[in-house]
């Protein structure tokens, strides 16, 4: 008998550390919340890079027959490829968004 399948917890937000926190004065520019756009990017990207990485390794073990429970897998390239889709989604917006405020200075 099978045990059932535990639920996708919900995505944390990106808290800021003292690591990551954005320095004051003028370095601090484009900050908020005193995480920098750059480092809130940088981890979505890496969130998305490590979702990637665990689909994979999964995908290599439902192969190898070394996976158990193959809605674990299932479930991590879901969530890879909607987590890809999503960056795929907020580059479109932001280039566009770019480009419209680019078109204004003319």
């Amino acid at each position: 008998m099978t045990s059932p399948i535990a639920p996708i917890g919900a995505i944390s937000a990106i808290t800021p550390t003292a690591a990551t926190a954005a320095p004051t004065g003028a370095g601090a520019a484009g900050a908020v919340g005193g995480t920098s756009f750059a480092d809130a990017l940088g981890k979505g990207m890496d969130a998305v890079q490590g979702a990637q990485s665990n689909a994979d390794g999964l995908a290599v073990q439902a192969a190898t027959g070394q996976l158990t429970d193959p809605a674990q897998y299932t479930i991590a390239a879901t969530q890879a490829s909607l987590m890809t889709q999503m960056a795929t989604t907020l580059e479109t917006k932001a280039v566009t968004a770019f480009n419209t405020i680019m078109g204004m200075q003319a």
